[in-house]
């Protein structure tokens, strides 16, 4: 007797296409994205990868197909309408300012008023917790301007800000890239730590090594449609580099 899931994933795509112009970037493509898990989506430069997600945080409006949320279908009115349902997106360049201390950055657009006046106090206990509650132990003060952290610490303050927006879905584009040994297995915690805690997480990455060290589930994309999707213990190293280079395999995890 076939199973199904009680509940729906917390996003699924469905036929999304996408193109500028006469470049196909996105064909018919299915994802599901579940809460509480690490779905890592390969491919190689051009697969498509980035216009995807792109589309989910609401950048760039599909062309055809359906984006589901918690099973109902949305579409998604830029940005603002992603962060409305909780999407949030960490891209490569952090979008941090480096002159504004931590907190100003965490609540930077979204500031908490009291009696008319910046309420200073609430905005860094916040900040705190939530760092706290993430287990971030490598920033000393909440206080520190950005410009004066680690290349980790500042994919740490970006992720915790992403949390402290209510965010149900993270999406992470090259969280480790240009971090060092111990700066990525930081980083790299921090995103189990997001999956456990219930949020679903949408990691693009190009190194394979920390992709599969992370991944609960990996999406494999190549020339914008994605080719296979399998839970982290049918796919190793090869059966990736096949599935990112031809778009099948027939090889079996040893």
């Amino acid at each position: 007797m076939t199973t199904t899931s009680e509940s729906p994933p917390l996003l699924r795509l469905r036929g999304v296409s996408k193109s500028f112009g006469p470049v196909q970037a996105l064909s018919d493509v299915d994802l599901d994205v579940p809460a509480g898990a690490v779905t890592a989506l390969a491919g190689d430069n051009g697969a498509g990868k980035s216009t995807m997600i792109k589309c989910i945080a609401g950048i760039h409006p599909t062309d055809s197909g359906e984006i589901f949320w918690e099973g109902q279908p949305v579409t998604l009115h830029g940005p603002a309408g992603a962060a409305a349902l909780g999407i949030q997106t960490v891209y490569q360049d952090l979008a941090l300012c480096d002159n504004l201390d931590i907190v100003q950055n965490m609540f930077l657009g979204r500031e908490r008023l009291r009696r008319g006046q910046l309420d200073d106090v609430a905005m860094e206990q916040a900040a705190a917790s939530t760092l706290t509650d993430l287990a971030v132990t490598t920033v000393g003060s909440v206080r520190q301007t950005v410009g004066s952290l680690s290349g980790g610490q500042r994919q740490s303050v970006a992720i915790a800000k992403a949390v402290l927006w209510e965010s149900r879905l993270v999406i992470m584009d090259e969280p480790t890239a240009a971090l060092g040994v111990t700066q990525t297995a930081n980083v790299l915690a921090l995103v189990r730590t997001l999956a456990e805690r219930g949020h679903g997480v949408l990691l693009v990455t190009h190194n394979v090594l920390n992709l599969l060290d992370v991944a609960d589930r990996v999406a494999v994309m190549r020339q914008g449609r994605v080719v296979d999707t399998r839970e982290r213990a049918r796919i190793d190293e090869r059966i990736l580099v096949d599935l990112m280079t031809t778009g099948s395999t027939d090889r079996e995890v040893a």
